[in-house]
């Protein structure tokens, strides 16, 4: 695991979870301190070293930030110059099209490239998942399979990853500000905070679930919610009139030319 981050260890967290050894991974961390305590956490050995790190691996995992990925990638590739190492690399870096670590990494080398959420951190991520050229069957199923130790894992065509990231890259923030008006709403109408907080956030946990458990659509269960004239009815009324949809659209377009923007400048290398 390249990269010591929340998201790095998210992962390292569900893979030990999911009955992966501690002996079986190793991050590399370039400050000492965030160092020792990922390996006081979890027990794993840790490394300010690309190339020891890289030493038998079988996959190497890049969770930095995308304006890292260039000269983490000259690391790699200067060991891969000299290993018989036939590894794996996945990219967790936003952004980072599979086309750009194939030209910095030596020819031939297979790439995976996945766009997380943050959820992951609580083992509730959606990540999506898309192969490069030399990706092969045997390596997306890898990948799925440690994706999935953190959440729920979907391939897609690279070409959709911007989309993606308007979706569930960038979504939870839609919803965290969502509860973030609804509470402020509340305390208005007259409620404490605490408890305008708990309903709201259990509302959204609850909505949640049953999306994911009942097999009906959004469309329905709202159906379901609102009688002819009532209060529901009166809040989506509401909504509708002050544009919701469209406001919702406008963002995840922002979001998925934003995400191709920054990917493109990448690509240049500006």
């Amino acid at each position: 695991m390249v990269g010591g981050g929340r998201i790095g260890e998210a992962l390292v967290s569900g893979l030990l979870a999911g009955g992966r050894l501690a002996r079986d991974l190793v991050i590399t961390e370039r400050f000492e301190d965030r160092g020792r305590e990922l390996a006081s956490e979890y027990g794993i050995r840790v490394t300010q070293s690309i190339a020891d790190a890289a030493e038998g691996a079988d996959v190497l995992v890049v969770a930095v930030k995308p304006n890292d990925v260039d000269s983490v990638l000259a690391e790699v590739a200067e060991y891969q110059e000299t290993s018989d190492d036939d590894q794996l690399i996945v990219s967790l870096a936003a952004g980072i099209t599979t086309a750009r670590f194939e030209q910095l990494l030596p020819a031939g080398t297979a790439v995976v490239r996945v766009m997380p959420n943050t959820p992951m951190l609580v083992g509730q991520g959606a990540s999506a998942i898309t192969p490069g050229r030399r990706a092969t069957a045997v390596h997306m199923d890898l990948v799925e399979e440690l994706m999935g130790a953190v959440g729920m894992v979907r391939r897609v065509k690279e070409s959709s990853m911007d989309a993606v990231t308007a979706v569930s890259g960038s979504g939870p923030a839609y919803f965290f500000l969502a509860i973030e008006a609804m509470v402020d709403s509340g305390v208005a109408l007259g409620l404490a905070r605490p408890v305008a907080r708990d309903l709201a956030i259990q509302t959204l946990v609850g909505a949640g679930a049953m999306l994911a458990e009942s097999g009906e659509t959004a469309t329905e269960l709202r159906a379901a919610v609102m009688s002819p004239g009532g209060t529901t009815a009166a809040a989506i009324r509401q909504f509708e009139k002050d544009g919701l949809r469209s406001a919702f659209f406008e963002a995840m377009a922002v979001v998925r030319d934003r995400s191709a923007a920054l990917g493109a400048v990448q690509e240049d290398g500006s």
